[in-house]
């Protein structure tokens, strides 16, 4: 079936992107998600997502959903969605949970799936409701084997994001100023790309039901992200105390927001595509995943990043474009620093400390947004990047068709 695609060089084994969407990404707990739940999230985007491209469901071979928070690996949420979107009883679905990557980890599974033969079509998408497992709050320390925990290494895993976050900024000396300068930056770009409409190709309206305060339902229709604060300045930021760390330098202000939304890409090989006479918006070069210490789980982006730059046979420098999630500004600015990334490229909308970070919806939301931007300023080779809890880094390279 052929190796790694070649930047400039296609061919009809190529696996391309046909359609790609996200939902709006809402606050968790207070925003207009709130009451909504995560496979009225998940349909929707994969309802969406077959009809720009104007196909039928039933073409659809299969379908993979990252998420992190529900229960039961999400599994049944993930069925419920894609029926209740339309899809026959005859597609398959499965959830799978690579922590802040579990979104990209389905996209480039199903990817893999067609590049090898297994299937011609295939969904890969990400959905999380914060809101929801926020509500339901998991395991704590004294549900794990203890004797384990005595591991340095493995007891690191369990580390407060908030503290890898910290252990990041104390080990690179990763100042405030820089990472509240790097925030404000984000929410500055964030807002000018939604007023100027640069979000809108990517977005799918949601309408749902929301409660006020006395448990009054009524209907709205969510088109735009709600964590942007476009009067955020580096003032503010630095005015807040940090929330992790008696001294520390991570505060809400510089770290990403919980949120809840979906994303889903549709995928097929380019053959296939042609075939249908579908439209073609970019092709999946390829991607790595990497393991660092749990402790600085942050640093995974600048391994992941020229691991996949390598495969691909380019170099960090040719990538025009990356969405690299902000999961804290101390993380996002060592990675940028230590790979030598101009700013200019990163984000250039702004990043999960302005729009938020859905955990398993992170990945598959970050390739609408690379796609259409790659799209809107003409540039050709992107990548998403993001570190994951417990120690990891992955990031995938896409090139506009």
């Amino acid at each position: 079936m052929g190796g790694i695609p070649r930047i400039g060089v296609k061919s009809y084994d190529d696996v391309v992107i046909v359609s790609c969407v996200r939902t709006p990404l809402c606050k968790a707990n207070k925003g207009h998600f709130k009451d909504t739940k995560h496979e009225h999230l998940l349909a929707t985007v994969l309802k969406a997502v077959i009809q720009r491209a104007g196909l039928d469901p039933w073409m659809v071979q299969d379908i993979v959903v990252g998420n992190v928070c529900p229960p039961m690996g999400g599994a049944t949420m993930a069925r419920m969605g894609m029926l209740a979107a339309g899809f026959p009883e005859s597609v398959p679905v499965m959830t799978t949970n690579r922590q802040c990557s579990s979104g990209l980890s389905a996209t480039m599974q199903i990817a893999s799936a067609i590049r090898d033969g297994t299937i011609d079509i295939g969904i890969g998408a990400g959905v999380e409701s914060m809101t929801s497992f926020y509500a339901n709050r998991g395991m704590t320390v004294d549900q794990y084997d203890q004797e384990m925990l005595k591991v340095p290494n493995v007891a690191d895993c369990l580390l407060p994001m908030g503290l890898t976050s910290e252990n990041v900024a104390s080990d690179f000396s990763v100042s405030r100023q820089s990472q509240d300068m790097f925030a404000a930056e984000s929410h500055r770009r964030a807002a000018y790309a939604q007023e100027h409409g640069h979000f809108d190709a990517e977005i799918v309206p949601v309408t749902t039901k929301i409660k006020d305060a006395n448990g009054n339902e009524s209907e709205i229709t969510v088109t735009k992200d709600d964590g942007i604060r476009a009067s955020t300045t580096f003032e503010i930021l630095s005015r807040l105390k940090p929330v992790f760390k008696e001294g520390g330098t991570t505060t809400a202000g510089n770290s990403s927001q919980l949120t809840d939304g979906a994303a889903a890409t549709l995928m097929m090989k380019r053959s296939k595509a042609i075939e249908l006479g579908l439209p073609i918006l970019a092709r999946i070069i390829t991607y790595a995943a990497v393991g660092v210490p749990p402790r600085i789980m942050g640093v995974g982006p600048a391994v992941a990043i020229p691991a996949a730059a390598k495969k691909a046979g380019i170099s960090v420098s040719d990538i025009e474009v990356f969405e690299l999630n902000e999961a804290f500004a101390s993380q996002a600015v060592y990675c940028i620093e230590k790979l030598g990334i101009d700013k200019e490229r990163v984000n250039p909308k702004g990043g999960a400390i302005a729009i938020g970070h859905p955990l398993g919806c992170t990945g598959a939301r970050q390739i609408p947004s690379l796609i259409y931007e790659l799209i809107r300023t003409g540039k050709r080779v992107g990548a998403t990047s993001m570190c994951m809890g417990s120690g990891m880094g992955m990031c995938a390279i896409f090139e506009r068709e």
